[in-house]
């Protein structure tokens, strides 16, 4: 089994990356800081929504399976329910890397989703945030990470 870090680094090492979750209205949005934080990086990175034709001025994306050619990873930054139906997407289209944005309280990590990808050979994160890792990592992050660390609340 893979170790955290070892997972977090095969994500990150990945350059065509979707985040799930984005939202038009983005003010406050995990979902859209996270684009953009990949997006500066120097990551290619998809948005998608089924409701919005574009999100933070790029094309934005119905669902996983409209992006050609596949991602290679999924950052899902959604209600946990949705995250199910995503990981099931991934299966279909052949992701394997997903990760399951969390920082404090629920965030987007479903049981059900992480246990389906160990199922089907997809490595999944279950919970954090990329913008922990993710270079250069702010100052609120590194706090974020040192603190989850801390209290046992980054994932396994």
């Amino acid at each position: 089994m893979m170790t955290l870090n070892a997972k977090i680094t095969d994500f990150l090492a990945q350059k065509r990356i979707a985040v799930a979750g984005v939202s038009r209205h983005p003010k406050g949005e995990a979902a859209n800081f996270i684009y953009n934080k990949l997006r500066e990086s120097g990551y290619n990175v998809f948005p998608v929504n089924p409701n919005a034709e574009t999100v933070e001025g790029d094309r934005c994306y119905p669902n996983l399976k409209a992006i050609s050619p596949p991602v290679d990873g999924v950052v899902i930054a959604t209600r946990p329910e949705v995250a199910e139906q995503l990981v099931r997407e991934c299966a279909e289209i052949g992701v394997t890397r997903v990760w399951m944005h969390r920082s404090f309280g629920a965030g987007s990590v479903s049981a059900a989703a992480a246990k389906f990808c160990q199922d089907n050979k997809i490595t999944v994160i279950p919970g954090g945030c990329p913008m922990m890792f993710c270079q250069p990592v702010d100052f609120g992050h590194k706090c974020m990470r040192w603190i989850l660390k801390l209290t046992g609340g980054l994932p396994q």
